[in-house]
């Protein structure tokens, strides 16, 4: 799986793509940190999970190489019709979706509008509860692009420092957040104050009883971004059939920090 992927339109948009393997459809929706696209996000992955899943990882309207309409609107109902036209466009009737933070609020929402398209959900780090938007997350969503600026972002995203230190992973992460139009639309999504944008992705208690797929929420114990007592952990006690997975030493990269341990779960998830 190379950055570059494949272009079909999906709602009128032209939309960028990655597609591998064979079998059950599975849905991947990214999340939302500068310079993000799906390749960044599940390239680790992809190798695994597509040797017993047709996987389909979009760059969702606004992110990676996906077009970006001029006078575009950013918002929840946007990303969620991207995804949903996308679904259509490859005419996948029933399929799961893991949703990585915003893309696990994003899930949540396309099960709560669509239960007729989705099987099972997997979300990780996930937000779609509200919650006091933390000191990190405002840092993330308030980024300007700088090689340091990046640095402090992946020390932060990881429950490792030294993840920091490696210049290789904060150059590729530094370089995709400059490409041109990447920083331009990320900085038009969440402009300050930014609580707002937390409410914006969160559903209703009500909404969250009323998802009854199953669903396998995983977060990282020492996730400072999205932390796991105000989302995770409330979302368990709403949504009618879910489980809970903890990893200890994980931040809010968990494919990428546990990346094997992480598709372990989500084969069997998707097993049972």
């Amino acid at each position: 799986m190379g950055e570059q992927g494949k272009f079909m339109e999906a709602g009128g948009i032209m939309t960028h793509f990655h597609e591998e393997g064979r079998g059950e459809p599975i849905l991947l929706i990214h999340g939302s940190g500068p310079g993000v696209s799906a390749w960044a996000n599940w390239r680790l992955v992809f190798p695994l999970l597509s040797k017993h899943y047709h996987l389909y990882a979009p760059d969702v309207v606004g992110f990676g190489y996906t077009e970006r309409p001029k006078e575009i609107q950013y918002s929840v109902d946007l990303w969620v019709n991207h995804m949903i036209s996308f679904i259509e466009a490859n005419d996948l009737p029933q399929l799961s979706i893991i949703g990585n933070s915003m893309g696990g609020a994003l899930a949540l929402h396309l099960a709560h509008r669509r239960p007729d398209l989705v099987k099972k959900l997997v979300l990780m780090g996930s937000v779609g509860i509200s919650f006091p938007i933390t000191k990190e997350l405002d840092d993330v969503w308030g980024y300007t692009p700088s090689f340091e600026n990046m640095k402090r972002l992946v020390r932060t995203f990881s429950s490792d420092p030294s993840m920091a230190d490696n210049d290789d992973l904060v150059e590729l992460r530094y370089q995709a957040s400059m490409q041109e139009g990447f920083q331009e639309s990320f900085s038009a999504m969440f402009p300050a104050p930014r609580q707002r944008h937390v409410d914006a992705l969160a559903l209703s208690e009500e909404a969250l009883k009323g998802i009854t797929s199953p669903v396998l929420l995983i977060h990282g114990r020492e996730d400072h971004i999205i932390p796991i007592e105000q989302t995770s952990w409330k979302l368990a006690q709403l949504l009618p059939n879910a489980q809970l997975h903890v990893f200890s030493q994980c931040g809010h990269w968990t494919q990428i920090e546990k990346t094997k341990p992480f598709c372990e779960q989500v084969i069997q998830f998707f097993q049972q």
